[in-house]
């Protein structure tokens, strides 16, 4: 009788160790290298700290454009964010130019601000609701 209580104690836990490893979303690399940067310069421009987007402005325009050339993982609707993604490497060369150009830290950090929230509405658009609450940012 132990033996057989053992028995189905394992497959219940094989079954639901099985359903949650279901149940993770994919993971779509492109959009997670995005964030990493976008979230290392962006939140220290917030502080006033705009050396790390000087330093990685080009990293920027590089990740969105690996970005918006990759395949979408499964349950990602790419088309419906085409268009975004084509902003957002337009909007990360705007600013690595500005970088480049030596512009003014309130414009640099204004262009910043706008390829942000280029970024959420992206973010917005995606299909996996679950997955952007996991990589939000805290507000």
């Amino acid at each position: 009788m132990k033996k057989i209580v053992a028995l189905v104690l394992i497959i219940a836990l094989l079954a639901t160790t099985k359903s949650s490893q279901a149940q993770q979303k994919a993971k779509w690399n492109e959009l997670e290298a995005f964030h990493d940067v976008m979230g290392k310069t962006f939140h220290s421009a917030e502080e006033g700290k705009l050396e790390p987007i000087k330093n990685h402005s080009k990293d920027l325009v590089e990740k969105a454009i690996a970005w918006k050339n990759s395949t979408a993982p499964a349950g990602y609707d790419k088309a419906a964010i085409e268009k975004s993604l084509k902003r957002l490497v337009k909007e990360a060369k705007e600013l690595d130019k500005m970088v480049k150009a030596r512009s003014p830290d309130t414009s640099i950090k204004e262009k910043l601000s706008g390829l942000h929230d280029t970024f959420h509405e992206i973010m917005e658009k995606c299909e996996k609701e679950d997955y952007i609450e996991r990589i939000k940012e805290p507000e």
